[in-house]
């Protein structure tokens, strides 16, 4: 399995404890409520070394530009900023945030495909969630 299978869009269908992931690193309860019902697109682009990963919702549109494999400053949806890593290993993406204030948490995105569907594991500390996500 290589990079490029994951290109296109990508609808969520299912989502398990997102909002106890959000809740655990700190996003605020009205955000939270309100991405916790939402069903985004997600587009992932590469475009030469670039990759892209753009979430498409009815609440908030998030662009999330990286090479692979070098370490960068994201900024999340809900604000807060974190160092990032994503590499590409044995048919998987993994995306690492650190965070830089103490208040912040570490979080671990895994992006694997299985069955035709896009599945995204999210941990930080004891919360895992599972977000299953189907080709458009």
């Amino acid at each position: 399995m290589s990079a490029q299978d994951f290109v296109g869009r990508w609808k969520l269908v299912e989502s398990e404890h997102f909002e106890e992931y959000m809740k655990e690193v700190g996003v605020g309860l009205i955000t939270r409520k309100a991405a916790a019902n939402l069903k985004p697109t997600l587009e992932i682009k590469n475009e030469g070394d670039v990759w892209h990963h753009n979430h498409y919702s009815t609440f908030k549109n998030t662009f999330l530009s990286f090479k692979l494999g070098e370490e960068f400053e994201e900024t999340t949806g809900d604000g807060r900023t974190l160092k990032a890593l994503i590499v590409f290993e044995n048919g998987i993406f993994t995306h690492t945030q650190k965070k830089i204030k103490d208040s912040d948490k570490d979080s671990t995105f895994i992006h694997r495909l299985e069955d035709g569907k896009l599945i995204i594991t999210l941990q930080s500390g004891n919360v895992l969630c599972r977000r299953v996500f189907v080709r458009e």
